[in-house]
């Protein structure tokens, strides 16, 4: 009977791998996603909807103003069918960002001196925009899925041959899993925002540029408080972080081009505050 239910266990996870693979979008690369469009979507708008509720709503008229106006920009240039766009900006004195799958996107009011100007905001946007497009958030619920049914299939196996050790190794698998798997997917997928993040906004008419301003202002930010080791952490390290965006700029700033889109130099020569010139 035992032998019966591990081979039932690994027929479905074999399955389940089978039949969850998907295209990324703008990437091209293999993608597990165990969770329907639909069911990504609904999960979404939910916890957008009990978010707005729990946290409070920034009542500052030019900051609403300037993130729709970013936000709605970037979202035209965005490929996520369906998608219902909207942007909210929660009165929190923490500097962060985030997107909920359907093209929810939330954006702390903490976040914004970092941001500093319009392309600053382009970047963090652009980056939480395409974490939406590349539909990060089924993917990271396939993953768990997945993980757990494999967890579930190992504690059978051992329980089969020796039940003594099934605690040990659904401890050891939960630990290596989250080592070698979560974390550092999580930051390849914040990465990838990074980088396709970059896009949207050269698509939208932001200099690209830009980005390394604001990550270079977010790093110092960041500096005054403690840190995890790299390989417990859910993003990159910000120093590999801005390593990897000056590498991937020349690439963003050729659609950046191809939009019409060129840099007029400020005449204080501050970084970072490039004035955009872009056909309308």
């Amino acid at each position: 009977m035992k032998t019966h239910l591990i081979r039932a266990a690994i027929f479905c996870f074999v399955v389940a791998f089978l039949t969850g693979c998907a295209t990324v979008p703008e990437t091209g690369r293999s993608q597990l996603r165990l969770v329907s469009p639909q069911q990504e979507m609904q999960l979404g708008l939910s916890s957008f909807e009990k978010m707005k509720q729990e946290t409070p709503i920034s009542k500052d008229p030019a900051a609403n103003a300037l993130v729709q106006k970013v936000g709605q920009r970037i979202a035209a240039v965005a490929n996520l069918p369906g998608a219902q766009w909207e942007f909210v900006v929660f009165d929190s004195k923490e500097a962060n960002a985030f997107a909920l799958p359907g093209g929810k996107v939330g954006i702390y009011t903490g976040i914004l001196p970092i941001t500093k100007d319009e392309a600053g905001l382009a970047t963090v946007i652009g980056h939480e925009v395409a974490h939406a497009a590349l539909h990060h958030g089924a993917e990271r619920m396939s993953e768990a899925m997945a993980m757990q049914l494999g967890g579930q299939l190992l504690g059978t196996t051992v329980s089969a041959y020796n039940p003594q050790w099934e605690q040990v190794a659904t401890t050891l698998y939960g630990l290596g899993s989250t080592l070698g798997r979560s974390l550092p997917h999580s930051r390849f997928q914040e990465s990838e925002a990074d980088r396709i993040g970059l896009r949207y906004m050269a698509r939208a008419g932001y200099n690209p540029e830009s980005a390394i301003g604001f990550w270079e202002r977010f790093s110092a930010h960041s500096a005054k408080g403690g840190s995890a080791p790299w390989f417990l952490r859910t993003h990159p390290v910000d120093s590999t972080r801005i390593e990897q965006i000056r590498q991937w700029i020349p690439e963003a700033m050729q659609e950046y081009r191809a939009q019409g889109g060129q840099v007029i130099s400020d005449p204080s020569g501050a970084r970072g505050s490039d004035i955009i010139s872009r056909p309308e």
